[in-house]
């Protein structure tokens, strides 16, 4: 348990184990402990770097929401990396991680020595995909004004998080979990890494995105895990360590 400074905010990460790093980002509303099936199971021969976002978990919650970004995100990521000595890892998460992962690869593909997306999307080319999706982050962030943390959902990785501040995950709808361009899904043809598409397959929204990126990452394969929804990696934990292992050991 460790925290690094960002101007003026700090941010909650853990480092565990030896061997080959690997940094995972939780999904909108969850926190590092999401991945607490999966950092025992990887630690023994990796190192499992896992951390809180803006507004969530043991994470500050600044009161600005112009702190709440994309870019400070990807930066957050960067700035955990560098508190542990690492200049290269393998970058995963679900759902918002996955989505920010991308977006970490498009700022410091140098850092990426490979990718694994579980049960996100790429976000959208298309204006009005986008403003639907932004409507239902901005529905998230008023409830989360008006509601206090009652407003967190039942999803598994949500029931295992506990958070200090709804108005920290309010800024962090509006600022994070909302998207504003097209950047990240017209990267997806240029990335130069392998990368781990994997999609619980009762995660019926999710399945095409998946779908999608696997189709259109050069070097991408795709995983579906059976019975398991939005939070693969908590629904089939063994299937998902699995896949996860098996991927880490084909990297070059």
């Amino acid at each position: 348990m460790a925290y690094v400074e960002r101007e003026g905010v700090n941010i909650y990460y853990e480092d565990t184990g030896t061997g080959d790093p690997v940094l995972l980002s939780h999904g909108y509303s969850a926190t590092a402990q999401m991945w607490r099936g999966q950092v025992p199971a990887l630690s023994a021969n990796y190192r499992v770097v896992t951390w809180d976002m803006r507004g969530h978990g043991q994470t500050d919650s600044p009161a600005d929401p112009s702190a709440y970004s994309e870019a400070a995100t990807v930066d957050d990521m960067a700035a955990v990396l560098d508190a542990c000595g690492i200049q290269r890892a393998v970058i995963g998460g679900l759902s918002l991680g996955g989505y920010m992962s991308l977006a970490f690869n498009l700022k410091y593909p140098e850092r990426v020595r490979a990718l694994m997306l579980f049960d996100t999307g790429p976000g959208y080319r298309n204006p009005k995909g986008r403003d639907a999706w932004n409507e239902t982050a901005f529905a998230r962030a008023k409830a989360f004004e008006e509601k206090g943390l009652g407003a967190l959902g039942a999803s598994a990785e949500v029931r295992v998080a506990q958070h200090r501040s709804a108005e920290g995950l309010a800024h962090a709808a509006r600022g994070m979990l909302a998207q504003f361009d097209s950047r990240v899904i017209e990267s997806l043809e240029h990335i130069q890494v392998p990368t781990l598409v994997l999609v619980g397959a009762n995660d019926t929204p999710f399945l095409n995105a998946a779908q999608y990126m696997a189709d259109k990452i050069p070097d991408a394969r795709l995983v579906t895990i059976p019975d398991a929804g939005h939070a693969a990696n908590i629904d089939q934990p063994a299937a998902f360590n699995d896949a996860v292992r098996e991927f880490l050991a084909s990297l070059p």
